[in-house]
């Protein structure tokens, strides 16, 4: 289980991976967001920076603190509002309605002083999440979120959260107006994460296809001695591209075409 918020399972979303080094064991954010809990500017020693025996001391001085949420010892995070003395764990935080901002400087908010929407707008009735297209609350709640740019993109905490960390930093953006940098900077304030890479649909390569260059003759009948997949870089043994779809190809001489021709179509196109 993590030293800090004694889960052995905790939404990776929110806490973030778990790592084990020097016996230490203890998820991402809750090294970020523990209070007292300095990271070293050489991010090589200990965890990602922590040394083990701050994050020992840190743990000890959570045995004194409640969680404001289930209640339990070991809560290592209080809340930044002031006079404030609200201290929570990590995984409890979104249960309760607290905010974690994942920015520097990894700033925790309990339900009373988070961050607000500075937005005066209500959803119309029947307005649907445009992520999950199930219906919305009927105000601005901790579960209920808009577009700070176009007002009108109404979507629950929860479907935003996953389209974060689908999309990642540089692919996140209103889904209804598709602003970008307006949104994004309320949604580190209203606390969610959004991951600084690429989008997962980009994983393994998986669009690698689309940047591959048709490389065959799609002639009914290719004259070619080599066949359909060999070319010469000139002459009448040159490979055209469809010059609409770049999808077929012929050599000049398969279609006929003549030496000053530049460009050629396919029948479909």
């Amino acid at each position: 289980a993590c030293m800090l918020c004694r889960r052995a399972e905790a939404d990776p979303d929110i806490c973030g991976n778990k790592l084990e080094k020097f016996g230490v064991c203890a998820h991402v954010f809750c090294l970020f967001f523990a209070t007292l809990l300095f990271q070293q500017d050489n991010e090589h020693v200990g965890l990602l920076g922590f040394l083990p025996r701050d994050i020992h001391l840190a743990v000890r001085r959570a045995a004194q603190k409640h969680c404001c949420i289930c209640g339990q010892s070991g809560a290592t995070i209080v809340c930044c509002g002031e006079n404030c003395n609200r201290w929570f764990h990590l995984p409890c935080a979104k249960e309760g309605g607290c905010v974690n901002q994942y920015i520097t400087p990894y700033s925790s908010y309990c339900s009373e002083h988070r961050p607000e929407q500075d937005v005066q707008v209500t959803p119309e009735p029947g307005t649907e999440c445009p992520i999950c297209m199930e219906p919305v609350e009927d105000r601005k709640t901790f579960r209920t979120m808009v577009c700070p740019a176009c007002r009108r993109a109404w979507f629950h905490r929860d479907c935003i959260q996953g389209q974060a960390m689908r999309a990642g930093l540089l692919c996140l953006y209103c889904p209804l107006c598709r602003d970008i940098s307006e949104f994004l900077g309320q949604m580190f304030i209203m606390g969610i994460r959004i991951p600084f890479r690429l989008p997962t649909w980009e994983d393994n390569d998986a669009f690698a296809d689309l940047g591959e260059r048709h490389s065959w003759c799609n002639a009914k009948k290719c004259l070619y001695p080599g066949g359909r997949e060999e070319a010469e870089e000139e002459g009448p043994w040159e490979l055209l591209l469809c010059s609409s779809c770049a999808a077929e190809g012929t050599h000049r001489r398969c279609s006929g075409l003549r030496a000053r021709r530049t460009s050629w179509e396919c029948d479909s196109c």
